[in-house]
């Protein structure tokens, strides 16, 4: 019997190297506020979470279809699928 994982997006990251550490690239470039950060494990963009006002992070996804992202706030360890919808915890931070 095979156990399929509930992700294929998931099982195969590599995280790229973030391109900036200062804060959400689009927010500094636009004079923006964010809440949290999340990393595209794609490329590396750095873009603010759903909860800040200009949710660049999924903007960054529907512009590119990058699907995963990880949570790029200190102590957090998770990712999560855009097209699958599904956020799974990892075993260290990013950050």
């Amino acid at each position: 019997m095979t156990t399929e994982a509930p992700c294929a997006h998931l099982t195969q990251v590599e995280v790229a190297d973030p391109h900036t550490t200062a804060g959400c690239e689009d927010c500094l470039l636009t004079g923006g506020r964010w809440v949290h950060l999340r990393l595209c494990t794609s490329c590396g963009h750095v873009g603010c979470c759903d909860s800040s006002p200009n949710r660049h992070a999924t903007k960054h996804y529907h512009g590119t279809g990058h699907p995963v992202i990880a949570s790029f706030e200190p102590g957090e360890a998770w990712m999560y699928c855009f097209p699958d919808e599904l956020m799974v915890a990892t075993e260290e931070s990013i950050r």
